[in-house]
Parts: C-alpha cells; structure tokens; sequence
C-alpha cells in the first residue's frame, strides 16, 4: 500500500511544500542571473532601446521593416529606381512605393496654386 501512495505523490507533495514554504524569497539584488542579452545587445542592461523588441508585439518585425524603409527612402534618394530597389529588397514595386509614399515627405504645392483650405 505504501507503494501506491508514493506514486501518487501526496505524502511526499505535501512534506516538499512545507519545506519550500519556509525558504525566504531573495531580493532581486541577491539573485544571480545570466544576462545574455539578444543578437541586438550583449546584456539587456547595455540595450540600446528603451524598451525590449521582444516585450512589443511584432517589436522586432517592426524594427526590421523600418530600418528596410530607411534603406529604401536613402536609395531612391540617390538616384535608384523604383524597379531596382524592389529586386534588391525582394519585395514588389508596390511596397517599393508605398514605402516612398510613406517616408517621403509631402510635395509641396506648385506656385501659384491655393492650398487646400479645409
């Protein structure tokens, strides 16, 4: 009988939840923890961002793609093409200019003509 009551695990259950109960709860300055960081920082305490990619959601996604839209904007300032910029990003022409709709600033009105007065 008493085989049966330790695959159940109630005895022994109970006894390790009494021991662990009076085991004080450390500070956090006491811990010692391996900070290893991720591809983008060594340590999360020497993280350049003010908030961890991985605690976003899609954090790191969005952080690619704006960097990948900076690149775009900086090209095609530079004298690359719509075309040329979509073969090198592996993307379509029209991500190439939705992008540029995006990060390119607004053209400003032609002399002569009235701004839109809303």
């Amino acid at each position: 009988m008493d085989l049966v009551t330790r695959e159940i695990g109630d005895a022994d259950q109970e006894k390790k939840e009494e021991a662990s109960d009076n085991v004080p709860d450390l500070p956090p300055e006491y811990c010692h923890y391996r900070d290893e960081g991720c591809e983008y920082a060594g340590s999360c305490l020497g993280c350049p961002f003010p908030q961890c990619l991985y605690d976003e959601p899609r954090g790191r996604q969005r952080w690619l793609k704006e960097l990948r839209n900076r690149e775009i904007n900086r090209l095609f300032a530079g004298g690359w093409g719509v075309k040329e910029l979509a073969l090198m990003f592996g993307v379509s022409q029209r991500t190439i200019q939705r992008t540029l709709k995006i990060m390119l600033p607004a053209s400003p009105s032609e002399p002569g003509e009235e701004p839109d007065k809303q």
